[in-house]
């Protein structure tokens, strides 16, 4: 299919491209690389005035880390962050993720704030953004604003974005060395959305008891959120099979997933469960070798 016919710029500047966005008629696009909107465009399921190129802006493609955490610019690609080692210590849920995010290909020209904008529900970006709770930046030619990434996501593909922003960066706090984590998903091929899939982590006390713990679901809702009852089972406890399986199971009750062509709303509802229990094992596994947790191909994070 053929997109509709639109007009086109490409600003050298972040004011100039707000300024764009900013158009009273509220019908102007930010493009990046466009893995998510070009298809939209494609199947006609929007028609906008205006597409603004962001390929010129200067400063929106950088990875830093510092003692404070990481930023990421919002021109970030995939790709970036995989060639980025970095990120295996300073971020190693989303380094454990990536290798689950589409296919070469795509991973090649996705960028960072076109995942978070889309906000498909099962996503890892988004997930692994509410996970770790990270906070968005955002412009417009009214200002700046940064929001949570638990408040950002309203539904499917739906988040708290007006028509003239635009996300400018996505920062996580800093992650101790000593935290314990794991990411899992399912989907029918590699590369393809989850069907379900979960981050998780915790820390633990010199009890062994789990700390400050965060579970949280991509593609088991209308968009990606941590299970509060199931984290409970597990924050406060010492970590072994019995409180493992107690917050897997309270998970699989926690989530709200709708039937589809893919697959049953229980079908789903069960897999979280296994999911969050597979990935709490890894995660504890990893704290009693010394080492990351290690995925079931063997490769550690």
């Amino acid at each position: 299919m053929k997109p509709p016919q639109f007009e086109y710029a490409a600003p050298a500047t972040l004011p100039e491209a707000l300024a764009l966005l900013a158009h009273p008629d509220g019908d102007a696009k930010p493009l990046a690389g466009g893995q998510s909107l070009m298809p939209v465009l494609a199947f006609r399921l929007a028609s906008p005035r205006l597409l603004v190129d962001l390929r010129k802006l200067p400063g929106m493609d950088r990875i830093d880390i510092d003692a404070s955490g990481v930023r990421m610019g919002a021109k970030v690609r995939w790709r970036d962050i995989e060639r980025d080692s970095r990120l295996k210590t300073a971020l190693p849920l989303l380094a454990e993720a990536i290798g689950h995010v589409a296919h070469y290909q795509i991973r090649n020209r996705g960028t960072v704030g076109g995942s978070l904008a889309h906000a498909d529900p099962a996503a890892e970006l988004p997930g692994i953004a509410v996970a770790c709770d990270a906070t968005i930046e955002i412009a417009s030619v009214r200002g700046t604003r940064s929001v949570a990434a638990a408040d950002f996501f309203e539904g499917a593909l739906t988040t708290v974005l007006q028509p003239d922003e635009l996300i400018t960066a996505i920062t996580f706090p800093a992650w101790p060395a000593t935290r314990a984590s794991a990411f899992e998903e399912l989907a029918r091929r590699h590369g393809d959305f989850a069907m379900a899939g979960t981050a998780v982590w915790f820390d633990l006390d010199a009890a062994g008891r789990a700390r400050d713990t965060h579970i949280a679901v991509i593609g088991a809702s209308d968009r990606p959120r941590r299970l509060p009852a199931a984290e409970a089972k597990l924050d406060g406890q010492v970590v072994d099979a019995g409180t493992i399986g107690e917050a897997a199971c309270a998970a699989a009750g926690a989530c709200d997933p709708a039937d589809d062509l893919h697959a049953s709303a229980a079908y789903r509802r069960n897999l979280v469960g296994v999911l969050v229990e597979r990935a709490l094992a890894r995660a504890l596994a990893a704290t009693k070798s010394g080492g990351r947790a290690i995925n079931r191909s063997g490769e550690s994070h």
